[in-house]
């Protein structure tokens, strides 16, 4: 049987271009290093496991109590963190004028469930900020359709509970501390420049 191993994915831009918003340097440091690590970790973690080598990062952290107890914290921790990610990147975009908020029926669904879009930025921000250490912000959909926003410590995933997120911020401080330090809410607030809301409609 063929190792499937999981691989890093290409970003869908260069490393400077979420400028000035997001820093060349974080992005390629938080890319080629960090995420590369969580991959590499994980393909460590399934080595002696076969059968788990077949399975998308997905079905592995949908389903954690069939991974085996001797590695589920590595592919919990390492899986996520690739996974997270791998939605992260695509959750971007350079900074397009006019573009800076969701249209159509998702923007009708965020009415719906939080009043208006700025309020829905509002509690995704305030999730942000109290999340304690190191975790994400994300605006998930349940099991009953509606949406909703929660955070997750450390690389925890939402699928890990049952939900689809739809939108998710790193809150670890490798994603901002070169530019911001420790100024969470400056880059909460600039992050929001480069939001793709296309991608996430969709």
């Amino acid at each position: 049987m063929v190792f499937m191993k999981h691989e890093l994915p290409t970003l869908p831009y260069s490393y400077d271009a979420l400028e000035p918003f997001i820093d060349m340097e974080t992005m390629r440091i938080h890319h080629a290093k960090h995420h590369q690590a969580y991959v590499d970790k994980l393909n460590t973690a399934l080595e002696k496991y076969p059968h788990l080598q077949e399975k998308t990062v997905e079905e592995l952290l949908k389903d954690l109590s069939g991974v085996p107890e001797e590695i589920r914290g590595a592919v919990r921790n390492h899986g996520g963190g690739h996974y997270n990610h791998s939605l992260f990147w695509k959750w971007m975009t350079p900074p397009i004028i006019g573009k800076d908020a969701p249209t159509g029926e998702f923007l009708k669904q965020i009415e719906v469930s939080f009043g208006s879009f700025e309020t829905f930025k509002e509690v995704f921000t305030n999730s942000a900020l109290a999340c304690f250490g190191s975790g994400w912000a994300w605006l998930i959909k349940d099991a009953s359709g509606g949406l909703t926003v929660i955070s997750t410590a450390n690389q925890d995933s939402p699928i890990s509970q049952g939900l689809v997120p739809l939108l998710g911020l790193d809150v670890w401080e490798h994603a901002y501390y070169i530019k911001y330090q420790n100024r969470r809410a400056d880059y909460i607030t600039a992050w929001w420049n480069v939001v793709n809301w296309g991608n996430i409609s969709e």
